[in-house]
């Protein structure tokens, strides 16, 4: 009997002792991180040795509203936000919530009964986006959701051209390449689809021009955003829904990267009060927790799909959990009025960035953006090299814009406050004087 009651407390010890399941899902996720980078390099991509973090071996181990930290403990101001992922801060807990809750639910639905996550969604955007946006198709990311864009376009018009931009980016998968305005991404995949035109962003003299009896629609980003940060001449969106209706053709906006928020308004076309008959979302929408991309059109374009619901479709969109996500996010923004923070302290932000421009003349060529979609100009491709360099050192994430090599974009959550923003620019400042006194050299 004493050898059971010592066994009874000794078992009892060693369970009191035991890691927790918590505990053990973190140090877990430590192993995993010790090795990312030997992973990274030998089973993803060699290239991940040549990154910034990667020589640092930077590895990112917990994020918490602007703030990202590394696995060294070294803490970031994160003003790239996932390339605009993270509108509403890192791991809001609002959407974590929804996420978790939905996980003692249903994970994924079985795609026959009906998804009331995807429905409820669909009418929460129904109610935000600009008149007349009545249907929504749930994808997975922005690229799926041009892809999707497209192929309304030519099923509802019977057409087969679309008319997009140069310097334009509307993802990498074959269709939205071919919309895609820039030779560095095209080139290698050619041919491409057939029936793609490019034309320059803000010339409605130019889009005129090239419609013709063929063209099925004109896809558009309201602000280029991997073109530079690219804002069009005032009245050139009211210009293009004009003519796209006088013509007869579709106008697709690529909302994906200046939806939800991020240029000061819930939409960009809300700047110009237009409404678009396509319209593409991704990125922000899932609150940075989970994946998930849309497209939505007017009932009567809709009306295309209703003989054969099938024609397009995906296995995973549309799912409860990054529904759950999506539509925690809405309330998000809704609630804490982000477009109107995103204006004030974006307005902010770009006005202390032209203290700069002017202070640095030799420098920095020029600012631009709406909202907390900015973008900082430098005068050489090697000088934004060595302040974006510079600026990971010191604590804080940025990143260039893929088709303009001299433009730095800042593309903060949109809960940044001003002494956030401040040591941004403070930052910046810094390198830029140690450049000008020889502590720093752009060409090492």
């Amino acid at each position: 009997m004493a050898i059971e009651k010592n066994l009874l407390k000794n078992t009892g010890a060693a369970s009191q002792n035991a890691p927790s399941k918590e505990q053990k899902a973190k140090d877990h996720y430590k192993s995993i991180a010790d090795d990312a980078l030997y992973n990274s390099i030998n089973h993803l991509n060699p290239a991940y040795g040549n990154k910034l973090s990667g020589a640092e071996g930077a590895i990112e181990f917990r994020d918490s509203g602007v703030w990202t930290y590394d696995n060294k403990g070294r803490k970031y101001l994160d003003c790239l936000g996932g390339y605009g992922i993270f509108n509403v801060g890192h791991r809001h807990p609002k959407v974590i919530d929804a996420v978790k809750n939905q996980l003692d639910q249903v994970c994924l639905h079985s795609q026959e009964l009906i998804n009331p996550w995807s429905a409820y969604l669909a009418k929460q955007l129904a109610s935000i986006t600009p008149e007349g946006l009545e249907y929504a198709f749930f994808c997975n990311s922005g690229t799926e959701a041009v892809e999707g864009a497209i192929k309304l376009a030519r099923l509802y018009t019977g057409k087969t051209e679309i008319i997009s931009t140069r310097n334009s980016y509307h993802g990498v998968s074959m269709g939205a390449l071919s919309a895609t305005g820039r030779d560095v991404f095209r080139k290698p995949f050619e041919p491409l689809l057939n029936g793609f035109k490019h034309i320059e962003f803000g010339d409605i003299k130019a889009l005129e021009e090239a419609i013709d009896e063929n063209t099925a629609a004109v896809i558009l980003e309201p602000i280029q955003g991997e073109g530079g940060i690219n804002v069009p001449p005032a009245g050139y969106m009211k210009a293009v829904r004009k003519l796209t209706k006088e013509r007869g053709i579709l106008m697709i906006l690529d909302e994906v990267q200046t939806g939800m928020g991020r240029t000061g308004r819930m939409f960009a076309s809300e700047h110009d009060e237009i409404s678009p008959d396509i319209m593409c979302l991704a990125k922000a929408l899932g609150g940075g927790v989970m994946p998930i991309g849309a497209f939505m059109s007017t009932p009567e374009v809709w009306q295309v799909l209703v003989p054969n619901p099938t024609i397009h479709n995906s296995t995973f969109g549309g799912n409860p959990l990054a529904c759950a996500a999506a539509s925690a996010t809405i309330e998000v923004l809704i609630e804490e009025n982000l477009p109107a923070r995103s204006a004030v302290m974006g307005s902010y932000f770009k006005a202390q960035l032209d203290e700069l421009k002017k202070d640095y003349p030799d420098m920095i060529g020029d600012v631009r953006g709406l909202g907390l979609l900015l973008g900082l100009e430098f005068t050489s491709e090697e000088l934004r090299w060595k302040v974006q360099t510079e600026l990971f050192y010191r604590g804080v994430l940025v990143a260039a814009t893929l088709n303009a090599h001299k433009t730095m974009r800042l593309e903060p959550p949109l809960i940044i406050n001003k002494p956030q923003i401040d040591l941004a620019v403070r930052t910046i400042k810094g390198i830029l004087d140690d450049i000008i006194e020889g502590k720093l050299s752009i060409t090492e």
